[in-house]
């Protein structure tokens, strides 16, 4: 049964689906890595680092309803276990064995050294071309749509008025809540920061060659009639290393405890039987 609530699990892990909705080279490809999980967790499970190693019944309950939220329906639930073959009990002892590994894990990961500000910073060093920083503008925007010509030239006349009327953002964001057909009108019109290729082709050329506080001359895309305002440029260029310490230290942890984990999975061999 555990082997069948792998699949279960892996299904929706790889693929974003129920098992009953692969294509055969799917299920193929899940059957083969349910497999070769199952050789791993027997590994797991039957070395010393598992002794003693209990999950908290609090621990099973989230992990079950996690999986129940994946479905519909509590039938659509029921269908796919018993098409499984897994009833309530078995799929609880089979979740509990699944969270039993990840303690397991975790335990052998705890003793993984930590990464300094000095191993970021090493790391930082050597690829700086991991934190290179494309040019980006934080862009609002005003948009008001059209169906007939007359809406067209309606809408013309409004956002020329407007662009020379908007002195600072302040008064740009009120125009746009009042005037702009774009959910972001909510927010003052903000498009957030940009970065190329983000922008419909015929606006990008526009943004990118605005001033911070400038406002651009009305501008037309598939979805209406636009003006732009750059609120800030943010230069292209490397990272600082403060802004992206904490990320490093977090990746690099990451990586840590994989390999810790992968170097202690293969020093347990195959599983005896």
């Amino acid at each position: 049964m555990q082997h069948a609530y792998l699949e279960l699990k892996l299904s929706w892990e790889l693929f974003k689906k129920a098992p009953e909705a692969l294509s055969e080279p799917e299920r193929g490809r899940l059957g083969e890595i349910a497999g070769q999980q199952d050789s791993i967790e027997q590994r797991i499970l039957a070395s010393p680092a598992a002794a003693n190693v209990v999950v908290p019944a609090a621990t099973l309950g989230n992990r079950l309803a996690e999986i129940r939220k994946r479905y519909r329906s509590d039938d659509e639930f029921a269908q796919d276990m018993a098409r499984i073959g897994l009833d309530q009990n078995e799929l609880e002892r089979s979740v509990e064995r699944d969270l039993r590994v990840e303690a397991v894990l975790e335990k052998v990961a705890s003793a993984t050294p930590a990464v300094s500000a000095v191993d970021a910073e090493i790391y930082y060093r050597l690829h700086p071309e991991a934190f290179d920083r494309p040019e980006a503008r934080r862009l609002r925007h005003i948009l008001i749509t059209y169906s007939t010509p007359q809406e067209k030239a309606k809408a013309l006349a409004t956002l020329e008025m407007l662009r020379s009327s908007l002195k600072n953002a302040e008064k740009f964001s009120a125009a746009a809540l009042r005037h702009s057909q774009c959910p972001t009108a909510m927010e003052g019109g903000m498009l957030g920061v940009v970065k190329r290729q983000q922008l419909y082709v015929e606006l990008e050329p526009t943004a990118f060659a605005l001033s911070a506080g400038e406002i651009s001359a009305v501008l037309e895309s598939p979805i209406g009639l636009h003006i732009l305002r750059c609120d800030e440029i943010l230069p292209s260029g490397l990272l600082p290393f403060a802004e992206v310490r904490a990320k490093i230290i977090e990746r690099l942890s990451d990586k840590r405890r994989r390999e810790v984990q992968r170097d202690w999975i293969k020093s347990l061999g195959a599983v005896k039987r």
